[in-house]
């Protein structure tokens, strides 16, 4: 049982990992990786809302398959992953309201992050059980705060280094990502 839980823990942070592997969450990846702080206030956001989505949508999947109404997962998983969004939203905003401007509008995204929602679906997919789909979120969502640091860290140390102009701001910033996605790809030997 430790062993598959590692496994799935490990695959789920390296070798899936949903922004430079899948290529799922991009918007917030790119747009809130400005800073380090910003990005870990993010990533926290998001392994909160996966590992949260990933229990309660695992509930709401078998409440539809004893209803016999699975084709409804999608849609029923997003309205969980919305309400999710707004708990931290509100939590944010009372509790942390320097990070909860400078999360801007990304920070209501989640709801729509496609690493979210696909994460609930592979739980899905992957015909986890309860234990099996909180280990897989959460771990994905460390995956992806992992991923969105180390960009943060990389764009950090390129503001104060001398680029040429035409590859300042964004073109520089999809060049780093586009190198994490490569070193990241070299997990894909990796089994267990």
């Amino acid at each position: 049982m430790f062993a598959n839980l590692f496994a799935l823990s490990v695959g789920a942070i390296l070798i899936e990992n949903f922004v430079l592997v899948q290529f799922m969450g991009i918007c917030p990846f790119l747009g809130v990786s400005k800073k380090v702080e910003t990005a870990t206030g993010m990533g926290l956001a998001v392994i909160f809302v996966m590992a949260c989505a990933s229990v309660i949508t695992y509930f709401v999947y078998m409440l539809l398959e004893l209803l016999e109404i699975e084709y409804l997962q999608t849609i029923a998983f997003i309205l969980v992953i919305a309400v999710l969004v707004q708990f931290v939203e509100m939590f944010l905003k009372k509790a942390v309201p320097t990070l909860y401007n400078s999360l801007g509008i990304y920070l209501p995204l989640i709801t729509t992050n496609c690493a979210v929602l696909g994460v609930a679906l592979l739980n899905v997919t992957k015909g986890l059980n309860l234990i099996g789909s909180l280990v897989y979120g959460t771990m994905a969502g460390v995956g992806f705060t992992l991923a969105i640091i180390l960009l943060a860290g990389v764009r950090e140390r390129l503001e104060s280094s001398d680029i040429p102009d035409f590859l300042k701001g964004m073109p520089i910033t999809l060049i780093a990502a586009g190198l994490l996605s490569v070193a990241f790809m070299g997990f894909s030997g990796l089994s267990f």
